[in-house]
């Protein structure tokens, strides 16, 4: 048997460490390798569904513009319908309200009368109003007198 010196037996060791090493690096890219495989098939996955996604997205959106146009188009609609009957509704109360309230008074005015030449009601007198401060009218005083 050959004496082993300390220089080999250093370069012993050195080999086992570096071997060890070198093998713990290739697990690690092993491991690497397999991560960024299983990384692009997930981003794959998620683009192959996000398309439709996107798709489907945008035309939601187109569906709801249109939607949004013509209910802006019915309100536009309303507000045209609206001040119609407005105008309408200030017509009939001018062509009628003025003719309709003068013979609303004078059907009270005539209720009124006949009902005071009814024989057996009771003559009123006119109510007298005095107001502080104001003087008769001269026209007023000569008929008080007779």
């Amino acid at each position: 048997m050959r004496a082993v010196s300390g220089g080999e037996v250093a370069g012993m060791l050195v080999a086992v460490f570096w071997a060890i090493l070198v093998s713990f690096l290739a697990v690690a890219l092993v491991r690497l390798a397999q991560t960024l495989k299983a990384t692009t098939k997930l981003v794959a996955d998620v683009t192959d569904q996000a398309v439709p996604l996107l798709a489907d997205a945008s035309a939601a959106v187109r569906s709801a513009q249109t939607q949004i146009d013509r209910v802006d188009a019915i309100a536009s609609d309303v507000q045209e319908v609206t001040s119609n009957a407005s105008a309408l509704s200030t017509t009939v109360a001018s062509t009628f309200g003025g003719p309709l309230v003068k013979v609303a008074a004078f059907g009270y005015g005539v209720r009124r009368a006949l009902a005071g030449r009814k024989a057996d009601a009771p003559v009123k007198e006119p109510r007298r109003t005095v107001i502080v401060g104001r003087t008769v009218p001269v026209a007023r005083r000569k008929n008080r007198g007779k």
